[in-house]
């Protein structure tokens, strides 16, 4: 078991008049390998959590296992935790700052102490991974594209070999092209390498798309820890949190009620084509 959240809670500015309850009482297992989808509203504690994974937010009360070793025992090496759970922060751009592409990704193995060749050869390995051209290597990362600099941040994690990746919000402020290519290479980096991975997403179609569990965070606390279909079947209940189902499910659900029975349980486009047609046939 990869991390376990011991009944944790969180409270910003405690003590104070300010006091917020970001996190209440949140128990989970991220077993290793599991593509987990992690949604909710804005203020649900999402980012408080994923910020908690990796120790960068100490609990108030409770507490987080990485393989078994407490994270705030006496020995622990939270310099390793945080090369073996990457977190990838929301407008990744954000981090970076070397002269050139390369450069950057480099830095997070020179921290780890290795040698030259061992730097590069990791650099490397991270850029061809989020499938960024050689002919970018050398070019000023805030010369690129949006979706460019994001493959050169989650890269600069991917280069010190996390077991788990956190990415939050990756895909925010870019179009449908370069979100589905952001994606559609974490899905590939995942299959090839076993890697877990935690999406913190606010889309509901990139979710049901990708992941093999779906978190639900409101308030603070777990509404729902399930597959996307179990979550999804809650839709009304999501709906009343601010939150909704894919498009998809509502588009099912329509047809079921108002032309032909199909299974309103599909969460993606290529199910729902493949359910219809399927119908229609019988």
């Amino acid at each position: 078991m990869a991390i376990i959240v011991n009944h944790v809670s969180y409270i910003y500015e405690e003590g104070t008049s300010m006091a917020v309850h970001a996190l209440k009482d949140i128990n989970l297992q991220i077993p290793d390998g599991q593509f987990i989808g992690l949604i909710g509203h804005t203020g649900s504690g999402k980012s408080t959590l994923v910020q908690h994974l990796n120790g960068l937010i100490k609990p108030t009360h409770g507490e987080l296992y990485y393989n078994g070793e407490d994270y705030y025992s006496q020995g622990f090496d939270m310099k390793r935790l945080r090369s073996k759970v990457g977190l990838v922060f929301q407008y990744p751009e954000h981090q970076l700052f070397e002269t050139d592409v390369f450069s950057d990704v480099c830095f997070g193995p020179k921290n780890l102490g290795l040698s030259k060749s061992e730097i590069e050869l990791c650099a490397y390995a991270a850029l061809k991974q989020v499938g960024l051209e050689d002919e970018y290597f050398y070019q000023s990362p805030f010369d690129l594209s949006g979706g460019q600099k994001r493959r050169v941040a989650i890269a600069g994690v991917l280069a010190m070999k996390p077991d788990v990746l956190i990415l939050d919000e990756p895909t925010a402020g870019l179009d449908p092209k370069g979100r589905d290519e952001i994606l559609d290479q974490i899905a590939r980096l995942r299959q090839e390498t076993g890697i877990t991975v935690i999406l913190v997403s606010h889309s509901m179609e990139d979710v049901a798309k990708y992941v093999d569990r779906i978190i639900v965070m409101n308030k603070g606390g777990i509404l729902f820890d399930d597959t996307p279909k179990q979550v999804f079947r809650s839709y009304r209940k999501l709906e009343e949190v601010g939150l909704a189902a894919p498009q998809v499910t509502y588009i099912m659900h329509e047809i079921n009620n108002k032309v032909f029975p199909v299974d309103t349980d599909v969460t993606t486009l290529e199910e729902a084509k493949s359910e219809i047609l399927n119908a229609l046939r019988k």
